[in-house]
């Protein structure tokens, strides 16, 4: 593309854009050019192998640019570990039970939010390990959190069927989400973080306004619990993933059914957009892993070689990679346009649970029991 027509194209519609910051605009347009034409054929090695708690993990995390990741555990903390050290930073010890959902809230990264069995959320300093505020008020065990992408709110969604809304700076709860009928095990803000839904084991996914606590949509459709959902980045569509083997795609905005993707022959645990929302990929239960075209709803990718079921699938940044993980013991990268595996990543002795990339994507975290 022309760089500069293209900013001259975004002008007429962007009254934001002012003569003076247009030449920058085309500075960026054209870093992104080279970004996105840089070859990659990055082979990543075994760079660390941290012995991270006494008990099994339950999740991993990176802050955005990748210096800091995050560990939950059965053992009831949280570790906050340097990435390139390997150095272990702080424990973030004081929840009564497992320590199941964890999160930065990134792209600060300056806080990190831990949600337990013991029924409460907590919020810590990134930087101190100290804690800042603990959330009480749900009735049952937490197992979803994010945060909003303001890093006002912290979301947290429960056994109980609720999900809530808490104040960062106030340590305040603000409101709680009512509707569902069983656990609330997904949730996920849009970019704009005027929405978020929650996936729950009643078979639907709910969208809720963030200012006021409404349900504005509740999407019905699959036949089995809900075990992941997200919106794409432009908050247009919402994917759903589900027990029942289909993946859902839906219309953000009027809760409308799109799509229903399908192909695999067990469950499927896990669903994600890239970040340009063009593709979707799905990890399911029947060792396969799956890349959608959004436009097409057309299957144009399966990854197939994972001896087990996969339990977590995420594009990198740039969206031409794939990872994935398994209970095979192993993590697969793959090339999200022809599904080829580029390589396998072993060491691990145990079920694969939890893999993630940092934001530049030269970096992949991987988690077991």
């Amino acid at each position: 593309t022309d760089a500069m027509a293209l900013v001259e194209e975004i002008q007429k519609g962007e009254p934001l854009i002012t003569a003076s910051c247009k030449e920058y605009v085309i500075q960026l347009v054209q870093r992104l050019q080279e970004k996105l034409g840089e070859k990659e054929d990055h082979k990543f090695c075994l760079f660390k192998v941290l012995r991270a708690h006494i008990l099994p993990l339950t999740n991993v995390a990176f802050n955005k640019s990748g210096s800091r990741f995050i560990t939950g555990s059965y053992d009831r903390t949280c570790k906050v570990w340097d990435t390139v050290s390997g150095e272990e930073l702080h424990t973030l010890e004081g929840h009564g039970n497992v320590v199941y959902a964890i999160a930065f809230n990134n792209p600060y990264g300056d806080k990190i939010a831990t949600g337990s069995f013991d029924k409460t959320c907590r919020l810590w300093s990134t930087e101190t390990g100290k804690c800042f505020h603990v959330f009480r008020g749900h009735s049952a065990e937490i197992v979803c959190l994010a945060f909003n992408p303001q890093s006002t709110l912290v979301a947290t969604g429960s056994m109980d069927t609720t999900a809530k809304l808490w104040d960062i700076e106030k340590g305040e709860e603000v409101v709680t989400l009512r509707g569902h009928s069983a656990e609330i095990i997904a949730l996920s803000f849009n970019t704009t973080g005027d929405r978020v839904i929650t996936g729950s084991f009643d078979h639907t996914v709910a969208v809720w306004d963030v200012g006021t606590g409404r349900m504005l949509h509740i999407l019905i459709g699959h036949r089995g619990e809900i075990s992941s959902a997200q919106f794409n980045w432009d908050c247009s569509l919402i994917v759903s993933g589900s027990m029942d083997k289909t993946c859902m795609l839906w219309n953000a905005v009027t809760g409308t059914h799109i799509a229903t993707l399908t192909g695999h022959s067990d469950e499927i645990l896990d669903v994600c957009f890239d970040y340009a929302g063009q593709h979707i990929a799905t990890a399911s239960a029947d060792g396969s892993a799956r890349v959608y075209n959004v436009e097409t709803k057309k299957c144009i990718a399966k990854l197939e070689g994972h001896g087990s079921e996969i339990s977590k699938v995420c594009f990198n940044p740039k969206g031409n990679r794939i990872l994935t993980a398994s209970s095979d013991k192993t993590a697969r990268l793959w090339d999200a346009a022809t599904g080829l595996c580029l390589q396998t990543l072993e060491g691990h002795t145990d079920e694969i649970f939890s893999c993630a990339f940092n934001y530049k994507g030269d970096i992949i975290i991987t988690g077991n029991e």
